[in-house]
């Protein structure tokens, strides 16, 4: 009778075992998928290096790369994508959409496949532009680097001292440069997702509220006529927190200039 209980424990932990390697299996085959999609929508972005940098030179210092998205055909793919996000010289750089509601783009990918990597996504309820005062742009943390996990590393000063700006590209052929002046980790109920003002007062109080909860002082300037964009991911710090970046608009010039 022991011997059978134990034989029915062992057959327990294989099947647990078994399970837990098809799950291990399945995710890294998800990733992979999400990864290989991204890097030949890649593809479409036509990127000019800038010149070697000199030592201790930033990529805010040495602005010459020349980056160009080719919207249409990419809108062939997906006609909801509104934009490319690029932090150059990090992994961020992907397609943006916006879609009629924050669950549809969660867990699918850009070309509409099944995926828990899903796609950078802008908030539903603003406007396609990126002219309202405060524009959020929602993507995954994943555990394999990709997507929005590197905006984890803004935790740390020296990341942003390297990477002080994001680019948004738009399909109107022009590049805004956003400067980030805050970087927090907040409750997803957090002021910072604030997108609708009813007036400057409320707008100069979401201001102050994102620089009170930054991580540290960036020094970065905003006011009443700033246009905001916040980056969000999840952490690994628990269900409800976020990684929550805010960029302030500083710049918008054609693209290939």
């Amino acid at each position: 009778m022991k011997q059978v209980k134990e034989m029915g424990i062992v057959a327990v932990c294989l099947l647990l075992l078994g399970f837990g390697i098809c799950m291990g299996v399945g995710t890294f085959l998800m990733y992979r998928d999400g990864e290989q999609e991204y890097d030949t929508l890649r593809e479409y972005v036509a990127v000019e290096e800038p010149k070697e940098r000199k030592d201790g030179e930033t990529p805010e210092e040495n602005q010459e790369e020349t980056v160009t998205v080719d919207f249409e055909a990419l809108k062939k793919i997906n006609p909801e994508i509104i934009a490319w996000i690029r932090i150059p010289d990090t992994r961020i750089d992907y397609p943006v959409v916006q879609g009629s509601d924050n669950s549809e783009y969660l867990s699918k990918t850009f070309k509409g496949y099944d995926n828990t990597v899903g796609t950078i996504f802008v908030n539903a309820y603003n406007h396609a532009d990126f002219n309202d005062r405060n524009t959020i742009i929602y993507g995954h943390y994943m555990y394999n680097g990709t997507m929005f996990n590197e905006l984890e590393q803004y935790h740390e000063k020296s990341f942003w001292e390297k990477y002080p700006s994001f680019y948004i590209y738009t399909p109107d052929g022009n590049v805004a440069t956003y400067q980030i002046y805050s970087v927090g980790v907040v409750k997803d109920t957090s002021e910072g997702y604030t997108y609708q003002f009813a007036d400057d007062a409320a707008f100069a109080s979401f201001l102050e509220a994102t620089k009170a909860s930054s991580l540290y002082d960036t020094g970065v300037e905003v006011g009443n006529d700033s246009q905001i964009v916040t980056l969000s991911t999840c952490t690994r710090e628990g269900n409800d927190d976020r990684t929550i970046v805010h960029g302030v608009r500083v710049n918008v010039q054609p693209a290939g200039e």
